[in-house]
């Protein structure tokens, strides 16, 4: 897929509205002026970026919501340098991150895929000789079907146990999607493990052959990539960008009516506004989709309102470097099956060498809390949130310090959920949707979360207007696989 746009047909049409001003939304804006349409974004809150956030805490510039970008796949960082971000790209300064399970900080093992490894020896030190043993077995056991979809754990276990899930795929892919692996689609959300299944009788052989390719392709460069001042400046420089070119983006602004007129083209009235379009893309979570979407399309409505969503919370702290000793590395994930309260957490000032160099006498870090179906941690107040994310990093790392300054943001309902048969659910979206002309749907909850897979999305959203379908056939067909970042995402 051009991260460009080249070669790609214009939208038949001149004006679009664009609902949503999420990272989808605007990426979708500024693709759509590229090609010389016209575009006005309405956003119902007073800011845009959606779940991409920066700040402040004690002077130091953070994000506070996602921090790292997919840079194996070239939307997102492609678009950051369309944007006029090149110099501020920023890999990484550590990749190391470690597990806190089984009462200690553990080396993050590598020689895995998603947390599925090639041999028992890459989990040497994270599971019980009775957990290595049982990969062990992996290549004596008959092949195991995997149909059109199954759960991550599900299939993963069947194959080399509950132990690998429970100590290292859980905790992966509750990085990324804070749900339960025993429920994630394999296909939707490690799409490249469901074709290995589909092909190979044995998991772990099917590992080693996916990192024999990967070798092959001998990629190079960071597999991650922030942004000085933080991931949240990226959605400003986009909007930024898409009003140089003469796009439109209206804030405070809720759709409250979304119509096809008798006469062709759509009617939009958003806050005090009557627009009309030949176009319109919904780029807004699934809920609000359906809102819309519930008068022109009903089935596509009633599909959208399926889609389960997870809330968590992000705790940042910020220490006087002098109080605080930190282990090594990035941070550390935290699998369920521990029974500790916070789910990971990032040693941003270790990670993001921009933060240190800018604060060389502070330490921030933060910890992430909740997960898909755990309700009660999150009715906590910030205060408590902030105790129980102290004692946790008491518990793994001896930090006892007082913090200078906290701050808690709370993201509610912030992560689809990709349940087995989530492909077929997106495909029966997009075949309603596709039946109303003018009409396009992206966001996170199609083909990926990561901030990647909602540019590809929003791409594949202006090229259906322009009436090439074959990117959301291949977003449909192969989601973006969404990595975690190191630790705490």
């Amino acid at each position: 897929m051009s991260a460009t746009g080249a070669g790609r047909a214009r939208p038949a049409s001149d004006r679009v509205v664009v609902v949503g001003a999420g990272i989808a939304g605007l990426a979708a804006a500024h693709r759509l002026l590229r090609r010389g349409v016209g575009v006005t974004v309405v956003e119902a809150s007073d800011r845009v970026g959606g779940k991409l956030l920066s700040g402040e805490i004690a002077g130091a510039r953070v994000d506070f919501g996602a921090e790292s970008m997919l840079a194996r796949r070239p939307e997102a960082v492609a678009l950051a340098r369309e944007v006029g971000l090149t110099g501020r790209l920023q890999p990484p300064a550590t990749a190391t991150a470690s597990l806190w399970t089984r009462g200690a900080l553990r080396p993050m093992p590598k020689g895995h895929v998603m947390g599925v490894p090639g041999t028992a020896a890459a989990l040497a030190g994270v599971l019980s000789e009775e957990g290595l043993a049982r990969i062990e077995r992996d290549a004596d056991l008959p092949r195991t079907e995997v149909g059109d979809d199954v759960a991550v754990g599900e299939y993963v276990a069947a194959r080399v146990g509950r132990e690998v899930v429970d100590r290292l795929v859980e905790p992966l892919l509750g990085g990324v999607y804070a749900g339960d692996a025993y429920r994630i689609s394999m296909r939707s959300a490690v799409p490249q493990l469901y074709r290995a299944a589909l092909t190979h009788d044995s998991l772990t052989q099917a590992v080693r052959e996916i990192q024999a390719k990967a070798a092959a392709n001998q990629q190079t460069g960071p597999v991650f990539m922030g942004i000085e001042g933080g991931v949240g400046s990226l959605p400003l420089a986009v909007a930024r960008s898409v009003r140089e070119h003469g796009g439109e983006i209206l804030t405070g602004a809720a759709v409250t009516e979304l119509r096809r007129e008798p006469s062709a083209g759509w009617r939009v009235v958003a806050g005090d506004r009557v627009l009309r379009a030949d176009a319109v893309v919904v780029a807004v979570p699934a809920p609000a989709a359906a809102a819309l979407l519930r008068t022109e399309s009903p089935e596509a409505a009633a599909e959208l309102t399926a889609i389960e969503y997870a809330s968590m919370a992000l705790v940042t702290l910020a220490y006087r470097r002098a109080d605080v000793t930190l282990p090594e590395g990035s941070g550390f994930l935290v699998p369920p099956v521990d029974g500790r309260t916070i789910k990971a957490s990032t040693f941003a000032s270790q990670k993001w060498g921009w933060i240190a160099d800018e604060n060389p006498d502070l330490l921030v870090l933060r910890t992430s809390v909740g997960r898909h179906g755990e309700t009660e941690i999150l009715q906590r107040d910030d205060t408590g949130l902030v105790e129980v994310s102290r004692h946790d990093l008491r518990q793994a790392t001896g930090l006892d310090a007082t913090p200078l300054e906290t701050r808690v943001t709370r993201w509610t309902d912030g992560l689809p959920q990709y349940p087995v048969g989530h492909h077929a659910r997106v495909a029966r979206i997009r075949e309603h949707v596709g039946k109303l002309p003018g009409l396009a749907v992206c966001g996170a909850q199609y083909d990926g979360v990561g901030i990647p897979a909602c540019v590809a999305s929003a791409y594949a959203a202006v090229d259906q207007l322009g009436g090439d379908l074959s990117a959301v056939r291949e977003l449909t067909a192969d989601p973006v696989q969404s990595l975690h970042g190191g630790a705490g995402e």
